[in-house]
């Protein structure tokens, strides 16, 4: 069998070889006469799986090492009864880091005691709770808006938009790109979503671009109907609005999910799906050779610190916000190389903490957001 493979998906060298002939290529060259032969892709976000592609190719399956799909075209898979399969979760834990470190950098800037406000979770899927777990840990009041969900749940657990839009000083999102339906998501964030804000909240979106219309945040930032927007993900990747991201508080170039960890996972779901739709034997394969951080251990000394500056020295000793920020608005014009020249960066878990003088109420949040101690 014939498997292509997008060249820019970490950790999958040599995981095919010994059972399928192999191609490795940038996805803008994965072109129908490359995949006329081929039995599956192994693709990203860049490469568009549509009938322009796929029409008279032999391709049964196509794995996507990320979150979204949205750059598959699923009915016309579905229809030509091409399986395809995404990465669901694969970097939740990352996007949990990014926002959890865009929280203590807010909090730092605009003097916020985190336990003092309320935050709305928008979308409380894989990321989502994830999230939310995050920011209970931080003693924030935590409104769980999800449409879906609270249908299949029970409304117990759960808002409605209305009362994240009413109640809470930040709003963060992790929907899907949904283009039509019932629970549609694109431009969710509209003039009718601003004008209807009661708190002129901080709003962060590291989920898709398409879900903020971009010239009613601008109207929005420029009338006070928000206090700042943190915007990782934008509508016409690469080619984004250069004048919204002067008017973001923190600007990143879609790399919320980044993450090595994030990265490999998505590498070995990717990997496990292929082989067990052919039978490949492969279905225990782990990614190898995961970086590590510059400084996996590192020492706190917490005298003279409240909770929330230890919580946010730890946090921000793993992946501090800023440093993207700042190199994203020197480098707008590097969106692409930005994310694919992007440092290592690890999760909590990788990390340990040689502590001092910290009180065990606070230790025991760190070791919940999965550090050792």
């Amino acid at each position: 069998m014939k498997i292509i493979i997008d060249d820019k998906i970490p950790y999958i060298r040599g995981a095919f070889e010994r059972v399928a002939e192999v191609i490795y290529l940038p996805g803008s060259k994965t072109t129908p006469e490359i995949v006329k032969n081929a039995d599956a892709i192994v693709t990203r976000t860049r490469t568009k799986c549509n009938e322009k592609l796929l029409a008279g190719s032999s391709v049964k399956f196509i794995a996507t090492a990320t979150i979204g799909y949205d750059h598959i075209d699923t009915d016309y898979c579905d229809a030509a009864g091409i399986k395809w399969i995404n990465a669901p979760g694969c970097n939740s834990k990352s996007v949990e880091q990014y926002i959890a470190s865009t929280l203590m950098v807010l909090a730092e800037r605009k003097n916020m005691q985190l336990k003092e406000m309320c935050i709305g979770v928008v979308g409380v899927g894989n990321v989502g709770s994830k999230v939310a777990r995050v920011c209970d840990l931080l003693g924030m009041k935590v409104l769980l808006n999800d449409p879906p969900r609270e249908r299949a749940e029970g409304s117990a657990a759960f808002v409605s938009l209305k009362q994240v839009m009413d109640d809470a000083d930040i709003i963060t999102l992790h929907v899907p790109l949904n283009m039509k339906g019932e629970d549609t998501t694109f431009h969710l964030c509209n003039e009718a979503f601003f004008s209807g804000l009661t708190k002129k909240p901080i709003l962060i979106n590291s989920c898709r671009g398409e879900v903020v219309h971009t010239p009613a945040i601008k109207a929005a930032l420029k009338s006070g109907q928000i206090s700042s927007f943190v915007c990782d993900c934008w509508e016409n990747e690469p080619d984004i609005d250069l004048e919204l991201l002067a008017m973001t508080e923190i600007a990143t170039p879609h790399i919320a999910g980044y993450s090595k960890d994030g990265k490999a996972t998505g590498t070995q779901m990717s990997v496990h799906a292929i082989s067990q739709f052919f039978g490949l034997g492969l279905d225990n394969w782990q990614p190898s050779g995961v970086e590590l951080p510059a400084n996996p251990v590192f020492e706190l000394d917490g005298t003279g610190l409240s909770e929330q500056k230890i919580i946010a020295k730890a946090i921000l000793a793993t992946y501090d916000i800023r440093n993207d920020d700042q190199n994203f608005r020197n480098n707008t014009d590097k969106f692409e190389q930005l994310r694919g020249d992007y440092p290592i960066r690890r999760e909590f878990p990788v990390f340990t903490i040689v502590t001092k003088n910290i009180h065990k109420e606070t230790l025991d949040i760190l070791k919940k957001l999965g550090f050792n101690i």
